[in-house]
C-alpha cells in the first residue's frame, strides 16, 4: 500500500509539473503576441492615416481638376460679318484695319475690287480679341451706313475639357514610355520601345496642335467686313432656298447637268460613229446586193386552175 501511495504521489507531482510548464509557455506566447500586436498597432494606424491622407489628397486633386463651367469661364468661338456702305472704300478699309490693330488684333485677309470711286468694294477678314469683339463691331458699323450684320457663336468648352484630359493621359503614357526606354537592356526591347515612344509622342503632338487651334479660335474672333462704295451693291446670298422651290431648283439644275453630260458623251462618240459606222453600213449594203444578184431573178410560181 505504501509503494502504491508513492506511485500515485509521483504521478500527481509529474502532472502538476507538466501543467505548470504548459501554463508558462501559454503566458509567454500571450505576452509575445500582445507585444507584437502593440508594435503592429502604430504601423496599422500610420498606414490608415496615410491612406486617409492619400484619399483626402486625391479628393482635393479631383476637386481642383474639375472644370470651371461658369459663363465667364467657358470657351466660346465668336465669328461675325458686317456690311457697311461708305463714301470712300480705301479710306474706310484703312480705318477698319486701324480698329483691328487698336483692339490688339490684326488683318487676316484683304480682297478689294476696284470699280471706280463709287462702285468699288473691299472684303476684309479681321482677327480681333474675343473680349473686344462687340466694341470693334460697333466701331466698324460707324464707318458708314450699316447694311447687314451676322454674329455666330460656338461653345467649345466640352472639346477643350476633353482635350485637356486626353493630353494629360497621353503625357503620362509618354513619360512611362521614356522611363521604360531608359531601362531597356536588349536591342530588341530598345527598338520596340523607341517605336512605341515615337508613336505616343506623335499622338501627343497632334492633341496639343488641336488644343492650340481651339485656343487661337477662342482668343481671337474672326470678323468679315464688307465695305461698299456709294453705288456698290451688297453681295447676294446664292445659297439654294429650302422647301418646294429649293427642291424644284435643285431638280432643274440636276436635269440640266445630266443633259450637258449626255451631250458631251454624244459629241465624243459621234466621230467614232461616223468613222466606223459608214464603212460598216457600206460593207453590209454591198454584201446584200451581191447575194441578191447571185440568186438571180425569181421565176413566177405556176398556178393550177381547177375545172
Amino acid at each position: 500500500m505504501r509503494e502504491r501511495g508513492y506511485v500515485w504521489l509521483g504521478a500527481v507531482l509529474l502532472s502538476g509539473a507538466l501543467l505548470a510548464g504548459c501554463a508558462a509557455d501559454g503566458a509567454s506566447d500571450n505576452s509575445t503576441s500582445g507585444a507584437a500586436g502593440k508594435a503592429a498597432a502604430p504601423a496599422a494606424r500610420e498606414a490608415q492615416q496615410d491612406a486617409g491622407a492619400g484619399a483626402a489628397t486625391q479628393g482635393k486633386d479631383t476637386a481642383a481638376e474639375a472644370p470651371d463651367l461658369r459663363v465667364d469661364q467657358r470657351s466660346i468661338v465668336y465669328t461675325g460679318s458686317i456690311t457697311v456702305q461708305v463714301k470712300d472704300v480705301n479710306a474706310a478699309a484703312a480705318q477698319a484695319t486701324g480698329i483691328a490693330g487698336g483692339s490688339g488684333g490684326f488683318i487676316g485677309g484683304d480682297d478689294r475690287q476696284s470699280g471706280g470711286d463709287s462702285t468699288g468694294t473691299a472684303t476684309l477678314k479681321l482677327r480681333i480679341p474675343a473680349d473686344k469683339f462687340a466694341s470693334a463691331l460697333e466701331q466698324i458699323a460707324k464707318l458708314g451706313t450699316e447694311k447687314n450684320r451676322a454674329i455666330n457663336t460656338e461653345d467649345v468648352t466640352e472639346q477643350v475639357v476633353d482635350l485637356d484630359a486626353r493630353i494629360a493621359v497621353q503625357q503620362a503614357r509618354v513619360d512611362s514610355g521614356r522611363k521604360l526606354l531608359g531601362q531597356a537592356t536588349s536591342l530588341n526591347d530598345l527598338v520596340m520601345l523607341e517605336k512605341e515612344v515615337a508613336t505616343r509622342e506623335s499622338d501627343l503632338a497632334s492633341l496639343q496642335a488641336k488644343k492650340r487651334r481651339l485656343a487661337d479660335l477662342t482668343a481671337l474672333s474672326t470678323v468679315t467686313v464688307v465695305l461698299l462704295g456709294p453705288d456698290g451693291v451688297a453681295p447676294v446670298d446664292t445659297s439654294d432656298p429650302s422647301g418646294f422651290l429649293g427642291g424644284l431648283s435643285s431638280g432643274w439644275h440636276a436635269l440640266a447637268d445630266s443633259l450637258a453630260i449626255l451631250l458631251t458623251v454624244l459629241g465624243a462618240l459621234l466621230p467614232w460613229i461616223v468613222a466606223l459606222g459608214l464603212p460598216a453600213w457600206g460593207v453590209l449594203y454591198l454584201r446584200r446586193r451581191y447575194v441578191r444578184d447571185r440568186a438571180g431573178p425569181r421565176l413566177p410560181t405556176p398556178t393550177t386552175e381547177t375545172p
